[in-house]
């Protein structure tokens, strides 16, 4: 149960809608989500990240990876075509269905995907346009003005 209403922050902010949207997806998310399957996030560079999730079982044709809405989503669906034919005694690695979903920051895009060793493997890069980096001004150096004394008529 969620106690805090960010309608407010819309009304009175310009601007601010993707961190209220953030706040509101943060304390939104179920404590109950579940951790299949388990993922890495690491940072390769200074502008590049590497998500990676263990997929045993799965095949290339089994994975699909899309990016909508500044969301990655990554979901697997595997047909169990062989389970009539074996019996097990112990069924430890899952190949249940699954989709887990990733928000994307702005500017941020995929650059690719592989699969090899039961890890999925989907690069990030940022890539934030020229128009929004920092660039430096120069300041243009001016002639001293002259202080000029106004006489009174006392």
């Amino acid at each position: 149960m969620r106690a805090f209403d960010f309608a407010p922050l819309y009304r009175a902010s310009v601007g601010f809608d993707q961190m209220a949207d953030l706040m509101d997806r943060v304390l939104t998310n179920d404590v109950s989500q579940t951790t299949y399957p388990p993922y890495n996030i690491e940072k390769t560079a200074d502008d590049a990240y590497r998500i990676s999730i263990a997929v045993a079982g799965f095949s290339d044709d089994d994975l699909s990876v899309e990016v909508r809405d500044s969301a990655l989503i990554v979901s697997a669906r595997k047909e169990d075509t062989d389970a009539e034919d074996r019996t097990y005694l112990h069924r430890g690695i899952a190949t249940r269905a699954f989709e887990r979903r990733f928000h994307l920051a702005d500017h941020v895009r995929v650059t690719g995907a592989s699969h090899a060793d039961g890890m999925l493997h989907i690069d990030l890069v940022r890539e934030v346009p020229e128009a929004l980096k920092p660039r430096r001004i120069e300041i243009a150096k001016s002639e001293p003005v002259e202080a000029k004394a106004i006489e009174s008529n006392s």
